[in-house]
């Protein structure tokens, strides 16, 4: 359960990424932490590791959305 625990870990780690190779890393981390969760889900069906996975599926949201910047406007 060290991958449990290292989900935990990120979600707590403060999410300030002054720059955009940061910003990536961390994106790469959580998509890499969601997928290995989820080869654990499908053995197990646990619902607790299916809410750390949605949970780091919303971080690494924000931080695409980051990444990405805002919309131009016309």
């Amino acid at each position: 359960m060290d991958l449990i625990n290292k989900a935990k870990e990120f979600e707590t780690r403060k999410m300030k990424f002054p720059t955009t190779s940061d910003r990536i890393m961390a994106a790469r981390e959580a998509k890499s932490l969601i997928l290995s969760l989820n080869e654990i889900y499908k053995k197990n069906k646990d619902s607790q590791i299916m809410d750390i996975m949605k949970r780091l599926t919303v971080i690494k949201q924000k931080i695409e959305k980051r990444l990405k910047g805002k919309p131009l406007t016309a």
